[in-house]
């Protein structure tokens, strides 16, 4: 009988030990498991529900404009040297020169260094010209300091009585190239003879083939910039008569002419002016437009008057035609939707002189059924003009109001009249669904222009959009006054 016993106490603390370990296991297990589920729980949610894209709000036009590369022709001509030597250039590439003053010099033997007395007002305008050149330099642009090196040549001879502000007549030969331009007046400086400007006119120390070409002279062939070949002029070596030393630009008008296909051609056919931004510097001009055709081809004709400075030194522009002109908040197509509104003319409004909040006079009955008013305050969606149909002229509003705020029938009061509006008129509106605070608000939009995906709606509407919103980008998803996060 002992045995027994001890064998039946034995077995019932094996049980108690085992059941404390269960327990005392399960309390953490219970909590992982808790979690555990509540993972899978939330996982199987997430992946089954439907989700909700935003999209925010931004503005520009409705898409980008189109751009092109075009063929700059403007009125100019190589000057050829009328004797032979080495050249010492005077003159500021890409700069503007008047007609009598120093583009280049002339000697039989490489030029000496020499000194000119200045007057400190000129040393001054000369240190003010480097100061100037300093602070705008580029080291990406390191050829800019041999033009400005010319420049400041030029203005010492300028100085120095070397050269007048005096219009000398060009010789040219019968391709137009200037083949003599100080026939009138040959000035010595030292052993070189200095040559003038013999017009008005920007300086370019290269040549390409395109001076005195017309539009009529054009062909396809030209518009093909991998066959462009651009000669550099400036040269430390001797020229000989008649070898081209610089181009001179002696018209302020240009032209510049871009390829057009057949659509851009039927897009561009009303048109007789037109913006242009210059990719180069993203400044813009508007010039004179025409269609003319080349071998067959359509191409689009810019006329401008002025500018011509900022791009002599280049025979192909990038530029952005800029024709897209309808610009405001750009949203998708996909998060417009219609909404149903009670009309309310605005003469009925009136104001809480507490809150200042806008509202109504709803006109009701008590339980003893005496009239009585209540001042109810709807939710506003927008406030339109309506259209002037008497000869006043004056202009009246209407409030567009949700409908939960009103039933059917109700009657609305006039302020300071017994005059009675009856709630019934509807109108739709389109709008998106705001979620800037984490719920879905219609707020109304007034369409200017669309394409396939996206539409530009009209900036600073009341009761409207502003940039940076974030909007629904799909409306069928989603109902008003739904919680989103």
């Amino acid at each position: 009988m002992p045995n027994q016993n001890q064998n039946f106490s034995h077995k019932i603390t094996e049980h108690l030990i085992k059941l404390r370990k269960i327990f005392s296991l399960n309390i953490g297990t219970a909590i992982f498991g808790v979690l555990f589920l509540y993972m899978i729980v939330s996982a199987f949610m997430y992946l089954t529900s439907s989700h909700i894209e935003s999209y925010q709000v931004s503005s520009g036009p409705l898409s980008r404009n189109e751009t092109y590369t075009g063929l700059s022709l403007r009125e100019e001509s190589v000057c050829k040297a009328d004797s032979g030597g080495y050249v010492n250039y005077y003159a500021r590439e890409g700069s503007k020169i008047n007609a009598g003053g120093a583009v280049y010099g002339l000697s039989s033997t490489k030029v000496p260094e020499s000194t000119v007395s200045l007057r400190a007002e000129e040393l001054s305008n000369i240190r003010s010209d480097m100061l100037s050149f300093s602070k705008s330099f580029s080291p990406s642009k390191f050829n800019s300091t041999y033009s400005f090196k010319y420049q400041l040549e030029g203005e010492i001879l300028q100085y120095a009585g070397v050269t007048q502000e005096t219009s000398v007549a060009a010789v040219t030969d019968e391709y137009g190239n200037v083949v003599s331009d100080s026939s009138a007046q040959v000035v010595t400086l030292g052993n070189q003879n200095i040559s003038k400007a013999p017009a008005d006119g920007i300086i370019l120390y290269a040549k390409d083939g395109y001076e005195g070409k017309t539009v009529d002279e054009l062909t396809a062939e030209d518009f093909n910039q991998n066959s462009y070949q651009e000669t550099d002029l400036k040269t430390q070596s001797q020229v000989k008569t008649g070898d081209p030393v610089y181009t001179i630009i002696t018209d302020e008008r240009w032209s510049l002419l871009i390829p057009l296909s057949e659509k851009q051609a039927v897009k561009l056919a009303d048109r007789t002016a037109i913006r242009v931004k210059f990719l180069k510097d993203d400044n813009t001009q508007t010039g004179d437009f025409s269609i003319i055709t080349i071998d067959g081809s359509n191409y689009g004709k810019i006329d401008f008057s002025k500018g011509l400075i900022r791009y002599a030194s280049d025979r192909f522009l990038d530029i952005e035609l800029v024709t897209n002109t309808n610009s405001g908040l750009k949203i998708p197509l996909t998060s417009i939707v219609s909404k149903e509104f009670y009309t309310v003319p605005a003469v009925y409004a009136t104001r809480n002189e507490d809150s200042s909040d806008i509202g109504f006079m709803l006109a009701d009955k008590n339980k003893e059924g005496k009239d009585v008013t209540t001042f109810v305050t709807p939710r506003i969606y927008a406030r339109l003009a309506d259209p002037v149909t008497d000869d006043s002229q004056e202009v009246t509003y209407t409030y567009y109001i949700d409908k939960s705020s009103f039933k059917e029938g109700d009657a609305i009061l006039k302020p300071d009249s017994k005059e009675k509006y009856i709630i019934g008129s509807t109108e739709m509106l389109e709008g998106v669904y705001c979620i800037n605070q984490g719920y879905a608000v219609f707020r109304r939009v007034e369409i200017i222009d669309q394409n396939e995906e996206y539409a530009i709606v009209a900036k600073d509407t009341d009761y409207g959009l502003v940039r940076y919103d974030h909007i629904v980008k799909d409306a069928s998803k989603v109902k008003e006054e739904d919680i989103l996060y």
